[in-house]
Order: C-alpha cells, then structure tokens, then sequence
C-alpha cells in the first residue's frame, strides 16, 4: 500500500505542477524577461508583448492539461490499487511518461501561436495588436 500511495503522489505531481504554473502564468507572467524562470524560448523573449503573449497563452494551455490528466491519472492509480508492486510501478512509469506529452507538447502550439500574432522580430502582425 504505502508503494501504491508514493506512486499516485508521483503521477499526480506533473498534473498538480501544470495546473499551479499554468494558472500563475495566466494570471501573474514574470515581470521580466529572464533566463532562469518562465516560458524561455527565442520568440517569446523577443521584447515584453511577446513575453506576456506567450506566458498567458502557454500558461492556459497547461492549466487545461494539468485538469484533463488529474482524473484519466487517479483512475488508472484506482484500478491497480491492491495489486503486486510490479503492476503498480509499470502502470505508474506509464502514466508518468504519457503525461510528458502534454507536459512538452504544449510548447508547439504556443509557437504557432506567437508567429500567428507576431513577426520574426516580435512586432504585433497587423490586425493582432492589443
């Protein structure tokens, strides 16, 4: 049992870290383009605007995905409740690895997003300002 219950608080980790940042990012940005904390690739720390853009967008993408996996993960963690600690750490490394593509995949779409509104020098596209 106590395996059983370190695995369910490890596969929840990932969702419960999704829905915290996603829902920080949403709401509360960083103040400053760095290169220690936040959404960091080379478009979204093109200037402020494209920061903010791509935190909020990538912040909500997250906080959905962070809910859609909470219940499929509790679920699965239910139905091998009681069975032998191989059952219960194959089903657990499984959970934890299909939760690193929405973890990961989010980055793609915020991408698209960022060059759907901004030029390659980060300047609002015409039609997509504020």
């Amino acid at each position: 049992m106590g395996f059983w219950i370190f695995m369910l608080i490890m596969d929840l980790l990932t969702p419960a870290i999704m829905i915290g940042f996603g829902r920080g990012f949403m709401k509360h940005p960083p103040k400053t383009i760095n290169m220690v904390y936040g959404y960091r690739t080379s478009m979204s720390m093109k200037n402020k605007e494209t920061w903010d853009f791509a935190h909020k967008y990538f912040g909500k993408l997250w906080y959905i995905c962070g809910l859609a996996t909470v219940l499929p993960t509790a679920v699965v963690m239910v139905t091998v409740l009681g069975k032998d600690t191989d059952t219960v750490g194959t089903a657990g490394g499984i959970l934890c690895t299909l939760q690193l593509v929405p973890l990961i995949g989010c980055i793609f779409p915020t991408e698209c997003a960022l060059r759907r509104h901004f030029d390659k020098q980060g300047n609002p596209r015409p039609g997509k300002e504020k």
